[in-house]
């Protein structure tokens, strides 16, 4: 299995139509990959991938796992070259527990869509990827999984945490295959994230200076993502990486090294 971030051939790319997701559409394609769109809105996907030169696209709310199993039938079926998942799709939503009547079931509804499915698009996929030399699962998490500031978001913060562990667990659970296990965590990025805030442009430079814009995002990753690392950040979540890692990554080292894989 190859250290090189770019050793896979074809990637699925959930929430794909818009923001980091399409950015990093755009990057794979300009490396000769052949990528594959998934999201919920057709209308979009079809445009991005006419725009970007997309191999293809298939419509996927992530959040509703019981439709993943057909989804993995179908696309490996039509790309068995498939090997590469970038759980990128995902829901913020500002939510307060004293005020909103709908708290459970906004909270719910990020819940099955950033944790549940790329748990259920991961565990699909994995025997599909064991057959691959050079696999590769991608999860998107974010700043916030480290410090949690943004309390407006306290599910979104939770479900973030959730995946940077499970990218952890998962890395170490298949450390004896040929499936890598990459952890992207971006800062503040100007997207679309922040649509159901009060100020959906609060994420945009002339509100928040510390913003990464799309460009320098990617310029921060896209290097680190190629040397193959598996933990990267960006701006104030690369700070927050090396923290933390700084503060607890060799207690973790040895609960990894001491893990027996099943295999």
């Amino acid at each position: 299995m190859s250290q090189n971030g770019l050793a896979f051939n074809c990637a699925v790319i959930t929430g794909g139509g818009g923001g980091i997701g399409r950015a990093l559409a755009e990057y794979l394609i300009s490396k000769g990959k052949k990528v594959l769109l998934a999201g919920r809105t057709e209308s979009n996907l079809k445009s991005t991938t006419q725009e970007i030169g997309a191999a293809g696209y298939y419509v996927l709310d992530t959040g509703k796992t019981a439709d993943i199993p057909s989804f993995v039938k179908k696309i490996t079926s039509e790309h068995p070259e498939l090997d590469c998942l970038i759980n990128n799709a995902g829901v913020q939503r500002p939510i307060d527990v004293l005020k909103n009547d709908d708290f459970l079931e906004k909270a719910d509804q990020e819940i099955d869509i950033n944790i549940r499915g790329p748990m259920h698009l991961s565990f699909a996929l994995i025997p599909h990827f064991k057959t691959k030399p050079n696999a590769l699962i991608v999860n998107i998490t974010s700043g916030l999984a480290y410090i949690p500031f943004s309390v407006i978001n306290p599910v979104y913060n939770g479900t973030k945490a959730w995946l940077h562990f499970f990218s952890m667990n998962l890395r170490t659970q298949l450390k004896n295959t040929k499936i890598r296990v990459v952890e992207i965590a971006p800062p503040m990025v100007e997207s679309n994230l922040h649509r159901e805030r009060e100020n959906p442009d609060d994420n945009k430079k002339e509100h928040a200076p510390h913003t990464l814009t799309m460009e320098e995002f990617m310029g921060e990753i896209v290097p680190k993502f190629e040397k193959g690392d598996d933990t990267i950040g960006a701006g104030m979540a690369a700070k927050a990486i090396d923290t933390w890692y700084g503060a607890f990554g060799g207690l973790y080292e040895g609960a990894a090294k001491d893990y027996k894989s099943a295999l």
